[in-house]
């Protein structure tokens, strides 16, 4: 017995034809309306869509998410049952192989992360380079992409042995470039991987390592960390894992893609949301103030920082799990004001009409800044901690889509709205009017860079 096909019915109204075009998955191919023409010499009709806010680039196995029930599903796996019952490489594993593993899989898996960890002495000379306030991130979207130079055999993507193994040691060396890139920020010694430690715990082992022969860390924070890189391991078609895409459609080694991901999060629309959040805060002082504050985000004085998202319209699922995440690591660090004063916050907006008409609710971001403050974390590494998390999912969403058959090189269409074709104008012909605003715009572009001394 055949399928039967729904479609929809466009009719265009400057030719009166009418066109039929299928519907899919709940979608239409956007190709399809290139039929759409008013005589044979048209181009077709395109779709125009800013920012990709409708459009769906990819089919995708990987995350499912409702934005309007608050949920989020790993391969099938509500993100809750995966953070409360498994670690961070088992997630991992999931992301990128489709199904959990299995006791020997996971130990083989965990094993060959592990022996990985280590990268080139050359890479500390490189990180070396950098100016002693560079920020973390600038460092680590310059060392990933380097790493692409020391593993040329990373170019033969087509290879599945290969390409496992780069796979590995994205996943692998991201923490230490990460630790390296803090040790180097605040002047100390580089701190080498301890095969003996967990993943997140290896971590915290290359970030705060001092004179001790061997670094124990706090099993509460470890395993808390652990969470927050589960929380943070994917989350569909955002900003980054479209750039991990868009790259690696053109081939690029995953190292190079990886790279411009990373670049992509460093925005801070993207991995800088809970540093505005920990601003916020700040700038509210005390639980007396934020009546005040309220009414001045309702008279668009002030933005709630951490409410609300692009793809959530309720409780975003991750939210909910770290709210439990917090007592724990408050627990080893002591309470911090902020906590009390975000959950007032919360409590406040969560009770007024305001806010819950608009289905504002706390994000990701709202807790994890504090917390990240409160286990020593300074505010220049929250977005490289976000990277070491969301690592799996990007190399899940760049190998998906080069074995995806339908995909091809990105290439987006543009709406070109410029000028008809025109003569050129000599330089003895050109106004005073357009040296006038040539000379005003570099004016004002001097008047808004800073001086800086050279270095």
């Amino acid at each position: 017995m055949s399928e039967q096909v729904s479609t929809l019915t466009v009719t265009d109204n400057r030719t009166g034809r009418s066109y039929e075009v299928p519907i899919k998955d709940g979608a239409v191919r956007a190709a399809d309306f290139r039929k759409i023409k008013v005589d044979d010499d048209d181009f077709g009709l395109m779709t125009y869509d800013p920012a990709f806010t409708n459009t769906a680039s990819c089919r995708s196995e990987i995350t499912y998410i409702d934005g309007d029930a608050g949920i989020l599903r790993y391969r099938g796996y509500p993100i809750q049952d995966l953070a409360e019952k498994s670690s961070f490489l088992e997630v991992a594993y999931l992301l990128l192989a489709g199904e959990l593993p299995s006791k020997d899989e996971l130990a083989t898996w965990e094993d060959e992360i592990t022996h990985h960890t280590l990268v080139h002495e050359s890479i500390k000379k490189f990180i070396d380079g950098f100016h002693h306030d560079a920020h973390p991130m600038g460092m680590l979207v310059s060392s990933v992409g380097a790493l692409s130079t020391f593993y040329p055999d990373a170019k033969k993507i087509k290879d599945p042995g290969l390409r496992r193994l780069q796979i590995v040691r994205l996943i692998a060396k991201i923490t230490t470039l990460a630790g390296y890139s803090y040790r180097h920020s605040v002047g100390f010694p580089y701190a080498y991987p301890d095969n003996d430690l967990s993943y997140a715990g290896n971590f915290l082992n290359m970030m705060w390592k001092a004179t001790e022969l061997k670094y124990e860390p706090d099993p509460n924070l470890e395993h808390a960390l652990d969470v927050l890189f589960i929380l943070h391991a994917d989350h569909e078609q955002n900003c980054s894992a479209n750039a991990m895409r868009a790259v690696g459609s053109s081939e690029a080694d995953p190292f190079s893609a990886a790279a411009a991901a990373i670049a992509a999060l460093y925005g801070p629309l993207h991995g800088g949301a809970n540093e505005q959040v920990l601003r916020m805060l700040r700038d509210i002082g005390s639980v007396e103030n934020i009546p005040t504050f309220i009414a001045q985000v309702k008279d668009g004085k002030k933005k709630l920082m951490g409410f609300g998202h692009r793809v959530y319209k309720n409780y975003d699922p991750r939210a909910r799990v770290i709210r439990s995440i917090a007592d724990e690591v408050f627990k080893v660090t002591g309470t911090n004001p902020l906590l009390d004063l975000a959950m007032e916050l919360e409590r406040i907006a969560l009770s007024d009409e305001y806010f819950i008409s608009r289905k504002l609710y706390p994000n990701v971001d709202f807790y994890t800044g504090i917390i990240y403050q409160a286990m020593g974390f300074p505010v220049e590494m929250f977005p490289v901690l976000f990277a070491i998390g969301r690592m799996p999912g990007w190399l899940a969403q760049w190998e998906e889509g080069l074995l995806d058959p339908e995909q091809k090189i990105a290439r987006p269409r543009q709406l070109y709205v410029g000028y008809d074709e025109r003569p050129y104008v000599p330089m003895s012909a050109r106004t005073a009017d357009i040296d006038a605003d040539v000379d005003a715009i570099a004016a004002q572009a001097a008047q808004a860079a800073p001086e800086r001394p050279l270095r």
